[in-house]
């Protein structure tokens, strides 16, 4: 075997099974489904395309949402420049400035959408997460709806491993706050959890 065929076979077994976090995260990001599966899609491609630089058996998942986040931040700066780029564009061949959407072949058949829609993950709680600020958005999703550990949620964001515990704890605040009435219509909490509620308020402990 080829080292080049080492290394797909590498990256299918270790970096693909992980399509399903990648966008989650990228939706959680941008808050557009077909956007996500696009960054998700990219993702995977610049991954492959540098999976040399990548230790086998290391936070596999931390290092592809780390290409992630970068892509999704790169192209909101590159949104400022859309318009002139679009102008430029109608003067050329739509043949030449059309793009070939990016898919990657290991993951040509997923349906991330579809499989992350299938989790039990209560749609009114997603939409409490997405509109929460966006620093506390990002370490709630990396700690809690993607379990990673507080010193790699730091690595992915480059922050210090006590600005996550504060960013985790203050959006986790916010969360309890927003759904807390949710939480009792839903039966998850009783009516008369006069303790939670003060918390959530943000009243006498």
């Amino acid at each position: 075997m080829s080292n080049e065929q080492i290394s797909t076979a590498s990256f299918t077994q270790e970096a693909v099974p992980e399509l399903d976090a990648v966008y989650r995260y990228a939706l959680r990001l941008s808050g557009a489904p077909d956007e996500a599966e696009d960054l998700a899609q990219e993702t995977f491609l610049r991954a492959f395309r540098s999976w040399d630089s990548y230790t086998p058996g290391t936070r596999i998942r931390g290092w592809l949402f780390t290409i992630c986040r970068n892509l999704f931040f790169r192209s909101r700066e590159r949104a400022g420049r859309r318009e002139e780029i679009m102008a430029e564009a109608t003067e050329e061949d739509p043949r030449q400035v059309s793009r070939e959407a990016v898919v990657f072949m290991a993951s040509r058949d997923r349906d991330p959408e579809g499989a992350f829609w299938d989790q039990v993950i209560d749609a009114e709680i997603l939409r409490a997460v997405d509109g929460l600020p966006p620093e506390f958005r990002e370490a709630v999703v990396l700690s809690d709806l993607e379990g990673l550990p507080y010193g790699e949620i730091g690595q992915i964001l480059g922050v210090p491993v006590g600005t996550v515990k504060s960013r985790v704890f203050r959006g986790r605040r916010l969360l309890q706050e927003q759904l807390y009435d949710y939480a009792v219509e839903a039966g998850i909490l009783s009516a008369d959890s006069t303790g939670m509620r003060r918390r959530a308020r943000g009243g006498e402990r």
